[in-house]
């Protein structure tokens, strides 16, 4: 049965910085498309980062280019999600998603098939 669990979420203050972790079992994530998403109260889920199956290009939102940096750990079955210059504009629940047919960058939460049940991140002083 595959699933994705995320972890590391927290209370951190602004320029602060964490690392999420995505970690997949009952399927290898490195032959999938795995993105990171959020949701922050009242607003809809956004894609935040994205890793392909195919060649590992990334996609970034514009809000945390720069700042974010999405990266895989094959041997961990582990994809990563490094936040510096946090804000507290980041404060929402992140999930990791698996899109298992995509081969490229996938922004598009519908077309994710699995998920896990979110980290909270909190940006406050």
């Amino acid at each position: 049965q595959a699933q994705l669990a995320e972890s590391g979420g927290g209370l951190v203050q602004p320029g602060g910085s964490l690392r999420l972790s995505c970690a997949g079992s009952g399927f290898t994530l490195e032959y999938n498309t795995i993105g990171w998403f959020r949701q922050a109260p009242g607003k809809e889920r956004e894609v935040v980062a994205c890793i392909s199956s195919s060649d590992s290009t990334t996609y970034y939102a514009d809000s945390v280019k720069g700042r974010f940096t999405i990266s895989r750990d094959n041997a961990k079955n582990t994809v990563y999600l490094q936040m510096n210059s946090l804000k507290p504009e980041d404060t929402a629940v992140y999930y990791c998603g698996a899109d298992i047919e995509a081969m490229g960058i996938s922004m598009i939460s519908d077309e994710y098939n699995y998920w896990g049940k979110g980290t909270l991140v909190t940006v406050s002083s």
